[in-house]
């Protein structure tokens, strides 16, 4: 359990650098318009930026992770997270710095695939579901991270747009600061073993057994090697995107719509909203920056217990009753969230408030949806992406479902600046709600359970 719990640990060091690279935009926001002179098109676009890359990334890792394993993937991610870091930090106008993001989402795209699909591979399928889970709790990690590092440069300069050390705004700081985790990242990678399923893939059955036999006895290590060898096609040909299609049918196979489905839900609740805008959102509403950035950190708080509630579930009730539970939470509190904007008054300051005891309300409403989210389709949604699929399609339908993933994320994310302005944020939160409200009947219909089956055992 040791060596388990220790390359874990490293793998999900991609999950931080995921949630800090997406996190770290919500401080900045302010620093880029005035540096680069945004408008509300302009913001979405430079803040979006990261999720064409992630889309990119995601398909391109899966794909690429079936050919040159899933740890060299994962050290490509690092490289990729400090390149970043350094060049959105130095950009000197929108152009390099939409650069530098796209760089940084080709990272979060391999990083929120591949981390998953690893620990998947590497953990015995009694704890799989709750180590899985830590991807999501490292994710929240690395948004809280990012958070807790913008408010207090934010707070030691006076403000995200003040001079801070070298005559830097701070707001750059708040990038180059990321450099540091990525750099940590890459160095632990060296020291973690390949994926035994990918080194059966490649026909390093010996290798594979070497890895197997550090997580259980030498028989049973010899025993699933064989099991992973006939698990995969049965002419043994190299995993290919072609497999997604059911050779008996010709259509695309069932799991690939459930993995897509997934992926596509988790982003339409408007999860990103909260953590790419959140400082934005709350001072849209009448809060101050400090305010709202202290706001952004209760909710990463919030979310790293909700997803160690998750850790502790997993395993015992399953991914399906969660999924359920969660929809059923969302839809409530994001409908709570859109009735209470939509009584929005013009404040004392020209701006937005909130009237009464509305604010308040809006603000717990907003936690417990964030806290439903973390303790269902926050986690599960990676746990059964990196799961639920065969042997032999694993890394393809990871590569399709991940580009949805993003691909949603980003509509959702570069569409809200506008849609706060028109049809403003009532009508906003309430096509979340409904979202939210659809995936829990998509979720009965279409989603198994995969608590305790091994993976050689997923069919589709």
């Amino acid at each position: 359990m040791a060596f388990v719990g220790s390359i874990v640990a490293v793998a999900t060091i991609g999950g931080f650098m995921f949630g800090y690279d997406s996190g770290v935009i919500n401080g900045t926001q302010k620093g880029l318009e005035a540096a680069f002179d945004l408008g509300e098109l302009g913001i979405g676009v430079n803040v979006g930026a990261i999720l064409v890359g992630s889309a990119i990334g995601a398909f391109g890792a899966g794909r690429l992770a079936d050919n040159i394993g899933r740890r060299s993937v994962m050290m490509l991610a690092a490289a990729l997270f400090l390149v970043s870091a350094l060049l959105a930090g130095a950009a000197t106008g929108s152009a390099m710095f939409i650069c530098a993001r796209i760089i940084g989402g080709l990272g979060v795209g391999a990083a929120s695939v591949i981390s998953p699909v690893y620990i998947s591979e590497v953990t015995p399928a009694n704890i799989r579901g709750r180590l899985s889970s830590i991807q999501q709790v490292m994710i929240i990690t690395g948004l809280t991270g990012a958070f807790v590092a913008n408010y207090a440069l934010a707070r030691v300069a006076g403000g995200s747009t003040a001079l801070l050390w070298y005559d830097m705004p701070a707001w750059r700081w708040m990038f180059w600061l990321q450099g540091i985790p990525a750099f940590i990242y890459l160095v632990a990678l060296t020291r973690i073993p390949e994926s035994p399923r990918y080194l059966v893939v490649k026909g390093r059955d010996e290798d594979a057994v070497a890895v197997m036999t550090r997580l259980f006895d030498p028989e049973t290590a010899r025993r699933k090697v064989s099991e992973i060898r006939e698990s995969l096609a049965g002419d043994h040909h190299r995993p290919k995107l072609s497999d997604l299609v059911d050779k008996a049918t010709g259509k695309i196979r069932p799991i690939l719509w459930a993995g897509i489905g997934l992926a596509v839900f988790q982003q339409l609740v408007g999860i990103n909203v909260v953590f790419y805008y959140g400082a934005t959102l709350w001072e849209a509403v009448g809060f101050s920056e400090q305010d709202a950035l202290q706001t952004n950190i209760l909710s990463g708080v919030l979310s790293i217990g909700a997803c160690f509630a998750a850790m502790a579930l997993v395993d015992r009730v399953g991914r399906k009753p969660l999924l359920l539970i969660g929809s059923a939470g969302m839809t409530v509190t994001l409908a709570i969230v859109a009735w209470m904007f939509s009584t929005a008054i013009e404040g004392a300051n020209g701006g937005v408030a909130l009237p009464g005891s509305n604010g308040v309300i809006a603000l717990v409403a907003a936690n417990l949806y964030v806290i439903f989210f973390n303790i269902s389709w926050g986690p599960i949604m990676w746990v059964m992406l990196g799961e639920m699929f065969p042997n032999q399609i694993r890394g393809s339908g990871l590569a399709v479902s991940g580009f949805a993933q993003w691909i949603a994320n980003a509509a959702i994310s570069v569409s809200f600046p506008a849609l706060v302005v028109a049809p403003g944020l009532a009508i906003t939160y309430s096509g979340y709600a409904l979202a939210a409200l659809v995936s829990f009947f998509f979720v009965k219909a279409l989603v198994h359970e995969t608590r305790g089956r091994e993976l050689e055992d997923m069919v589709g």
